[in-house]
Formats: C-alpha cells, structure tokens, sequence
C-alpha cells in the first residue's frame, strides 16, 4: 500500500514512479476483490502481491514499441509476477485503472494542500491578534475610506480561507470516486460488486454511473477549487504589495540579512514574494478554464482530455501547494508599522472622519443635504494640501460649532468610534 501521508513534498506525488505505484494499487485492489468473491484463487493473488513490481525505465522502453501506456506497464508487472499475472487485469480497460488511480493522487494532493492550508489558517490568526488593536485606515477604490484595525483586514483573509477549507473537505468526497466498470461503464465484463470492494480497498467511492472514464466535471471542480484559493493568495498578495508601496509602507515583507532589492539602486525592499505569488496565481487560473474545457468528451469517452491533465492536474497542485507555503511564511514573518498606520490615517487634519461629523450633524437636526454640503466643503478644501487640516476647518466653521460642542466634534475624530462592534467580528472566527 502507498504511503500517502509521509511523502516530504507535493511534487513526489506526480512523479512517474508515484503514479505507477497507484496503478499496481488499484490492480493488486481488484484482483482482491475477484479472489474474494471466488472468481481467481487466492493464491494467486498472494504471489501476485509477492511479486509485482515495475520499472518506469523498462516500462518506457515497452511503450516506445506497443505506443500504449497501460499495456507496457502490465507487460513490465507480468515480468516480474510470471504464471500469475494473467490474473491481472480481467475484465478491465484501462480507464479502470488510469482514473481510480488518478483519484488516488488527487485526494493524496488535496491532503497536503489541506494541512497547509491549516498552517496558514493559523498564522493569519495569531497575526490577527496580535494587531486586532492596530489603528489603521480603510481604502476604498484605493482613497481613504474610515478607520478600522489591520486585525480586521487580517480578519477577512482568515474568513476567506475558512471557506476553503470546507469547501476542500467537500471536494475530497467529489474526488474520492473510482470506477471499475469496463469499456463503456455498462459492467459487461466485471461485477459491480468487484468495483465495490475494490474501491473500499483504496478509501474511494464507486462512481455513481461511469462511462468508460469518470466524467470530468468532478475535475473541473477540483481545478476550480484550487484556482479559488489561489484567487484569495492573490488578493492577499495584491494587498501587502499595495500597502508596502514606498508612500504607504504600512506594512513590509521580511527583509533578510544580505538581501538586495535592486542591482541598481541600493535602498530597493521590493515585495517579491507578493509578486510572485500574483504571476503563479495566473498560472492555476489559466488551468481551470482547460480542466472546463475537458468536460465535454465525445460519447462515452475520447483522449482529447488526458493530455492536457498531464499538465493541468500536477501544475494545479503543485502550484497550489508553493503559493501556501509562501503566503504562510509571508504572514508569519509580515512586517507591521503601526506609526505609519496612524501617520496616514491622521493625513489632512482627520478627513476620514468626515461620515461621523456628516451623521452628527444629522442628528442635532440638519437636512442630510445640508450637512453633506457643510462637510464636503471642509474636505475638499483641507483634501491634498500641504498644510490642509479637516478637523480644524471644521472648528472654525459657525456652521457647525453653532450645532456641535467641543466635545461632541472631538468624539466624531475618534477612531474607537469606528471599532466598537469589531469584537463581534472577532468571536465569530475566534481571534
């Protein structure tokens, strides 16, 4: 049996060796399942069991002459099992085994992915609380919005990846299927009861109604899964590349002794890592429209599909697995400047405040329009200016010092204002 569990990286699950190995699994499975219900002597299959092996080199040279993958990998086994091996393989296509054993490099794929997964899920908690108190401005379309803390922005990475990790356990059911029904699905050759057996053997469920494959859209879906959590590394990525820009700097990927930025310019500390990750998230996206693209086969199967799931399925998981390690060491090692934090959320004498003042003036009973009117104006004229300062226009203007005391205009530029129901957001994911 494959160990699945202790291979040290993804990319030894999708070397030719490893998928051999899942093809003699799945063989070996059936021939099982045949000997228990009587149909070949249990005998057989203990020597079958002793003796099957296979060379991936030999296996090459068979297919170079019989242009045939599965056939050169059974005539390599029956080299090294002898008189038993014609009990291998009866009744069966290939697609019996190609596709059981694919599902077993794919759940064996996903398990790895999800125990990464995990670690990141962990890492963007501790940073979450670590910064849950950590002042700092929200953006919208890239502008100064209002106030919030980077323990909530972290907050909604961690939601994010929350939902794909269910939405993973779900796809390892999808995945988790094989079939061992024959040439068009129909069983004409073997019992339904051998595929049964055969597929609790390999902790797979039968397909519900195969046809000579198990229908690609399961592995669409499994693409699919991946690109979205690819899509999620990218907006993290996409947003400390942003939030490290030179005129923010509110947050900095870790800059190691030694390291330079820039063959040029001495003073670069360039988000590579970030960058990095956005290109290989295009990579896993472009993967998923070619894994759509195979659903549709014609009639009961065509190959159309099995060369580009030589690239898509072991790119995909590959990919996927390098980005988590990344996004995972990136977060724990994040550098964080809360100063900076609060230098830009206090730029232009506290504009960001402007909502609060608006609402407050609302309050003590002006037209929204009215108010509106009286705050832009403050806004726009301490907006981009060297020496602008919202909060003392708003001060000084009879319109509103006529409406708000001291106290109540020095309560609208608090920020906790802004922060008093985040604890609920916190207990939610429990940070």
């Amino acid at each position: 049996m494959i160990e699945r569990y202790t291979l040290p990286e993804m990319g030894n699950l999708w070397t030719e060796s490893y998928k051999l190995k899942t093809w003699l699994q799945v063989e070996i499975a059936v021939c099982e399942a045949q000997a228990e219900l009587g149909y070949i002597p249990a005998q057989a299959v203990e020597e079958i069991k002793a003796k099957a092996n296979f060379d991936p080199k030999r296996v090459l040279e068979i297919e170079a002459e019989v242009r045939h993958d599965v056939i050169a990998f059974l005539t390599n086994v029956n080299e090294y099992v002898g008189d038993a091996g014609r009990y291998i393989h009866l009744g069966l296509t290939s697609s019996d085994v190609l596709d059981t054993a694919l599902g077993l490099q794919l759940v064996a794929s996903l398990d790895v992915i999800s125990e990464h997964l995990e670690n990141l899920i962990q890492a963007i908690r501790q940073k979450a609380r670590e910064h849950r108190d950590t002042v700092m401005i929200g953006r919208s379309h890239g502008i100064h919005a209002e106030p919030m803390t980077f323990g909530f922005k972290l907050a909604g990475w961690l939601a994010e990846v929350l939902r794909h990790q269910q939405r993973l356990k779900v796809m390892r059911e999808t995945i988790a299927v094989g079939k061992i029904s024959g040439a068009v699905g129909t069983y004409a050759n073997i019992e339904p009861r051998v595929e049964a057996i055969a597929c609790q053997k390999l902790g797979l469920t039968p397909d519900t109604a195969s046809t000579q494959v198990i229908s690609r859209d399961r592995h669409a879906d499994y693409v699919q899964q991946l690109a979205l959590v690819a899509a999620s590394i990218e907006r993290f990525a996409v947003e400390i590349r942003n939030l490290q820009k030179t005129d923010v700097l509110e947050v900095e990927e870790f800059f190691a002794k030694g390291q330079k930025g820039s063959s040029a310019m001495p003073h670069k500390r360039n988000p590579i890592r970030s960058e990095r990750l956005t290109g290989m998230a295009r990579l896993v996206r472009s993967h998923a429209g070619a894994a759509l693209e195979n659903v549709a086969l014609w009639h009961e199967r065509d190959i159309s599909h099995s060369s580009v799931e030589r690239v898509i399925l072991p790119d995909a998981c590959i990919l996927t697995h390098f980005m988590l390690v990344e996004i995972t060491e990136l977060v724990k090692n994040l550098l964080v400047y809360p100063e900076n934090m609060a230098r830009n959320l206090n730029c232009y004498g506290g504009v960001v405040f402007s909502q609060k003042v608006l609402l407050a003036l609302i309050d003590k009973g002006l037209k929204r329009e009215e108010a509106y009117g009286i705050v832009q104006e403050s806004a726009h004229a301490a907006w981009n200016k060297p020496d602008g300062n919202f909060h003392h226009l708003i001060t000084q203007d009879p319109r509103v010092t006529q409406k708000l005391s001291p106290a109540e205009i020095a309560q609208c530029f608090d920020p906790q204002q802004h922060l008093r129901h985040l604890d609920q957001v916190y207990q939610r994911l429990d940070i």
